[in-house]
């Protein structure tokens, strides 16, 4: 349990950081400095067809890199035990930094949504009709109950704008968020609960870009220029 405190200083600080290094599991492992290029490396994966009643889009979309706290802007995978405190596994990562991560994972599950003439990351320069502005608000394993020796839960939160271009209008605005319990007691159990959370949180964000990209398209005849 003494990998998680934070009052330890000196020679104390010394000792527990060296336990978490060598002899604690994954999740004692918050005061431990991770590489983030350590050989234990994880991914996600994206969300799949979207709903059949959403009618298909004949525009075209730019995903933008998600906004996201320096705390979450990293390729740490971040665990808390409360609302202002964010500690990290030890020796794990994911395999980017975290908004690179889903930014990807959007495009993905906009293309495997099988409803989308054309999307694809904002860097390719590409002309759109639309852009997806996010913000990652959570994207952490929690601690909810106090004496917990392993998070209980993951918590994923994203809030989307729907930009029309090139008048850059803001057509649509929501929030979308899941929380998913962890299952197990390994560190996989965490991950799927991540893939799970996210996942969720994708499919019902891709459904309504969709539907209200295609009311916006549809009122302007055409082009949203």
């Amino acid at each position: 349990m003494s990998g998680w405190r934070k009052t330890a200083t000196g020679k104390a600080r010394r000792a527990l950081l060296a336990a978490a290094l060598v002899g604690a599991p994954l999740w004692l492992g918050a005061c431990a400095v991770l590489d983030p290029t350590a050989p234990n490396l994880y991914t996600l994966t994206p969300s799949g067809p979207a709903d059949p009643t959403v009618p298909r889009a004949d525009w075209q979309l730019l995903v933008e890199t998600p906004v996201a706290g320096a705390g979450i802007d990293t390729p740490r995978i971040a665990v808390t035990r409360g609302v202002t405190a964010i500690d990290y596994f030890a020796d794990v990562s994911w395999a980017d930094r975290v908004p690179n991560l889903v930014q990807g994972l959007i495009v993905q599950s906009f293309e495997n949504s099988g409803r989308i003439v054309a999307v694809g990351r904002d860097t390719v320069g590409l002309r759109a009709d639309f852009v997806l502005k996010t913000d990652l608000r959570d994207f952490q394993a929690e601690f909810v109950t106090p004496t917990a020796t392993f998070p209980d839960r993951v918590h994923v939160r994203i809030a989307a704008k729907l930009v029309s271009m090139p008048r850059r209008t803001i057509e649509a605005g929501e929030t979308f968020e899941a929380i998913v319990p962890v299952s197990g007691r390994t560190f996989q159990d965490v991950v799927n609960a991540f893939n799970e959370a996210l996942g969720t949180v994708e499919a019902a964000l891709v459904q309504w870009a969709l539907r209200n990209g295609n009311a916006v398209y549809r009122a302007g005849s055409g082009r949203t220029s």
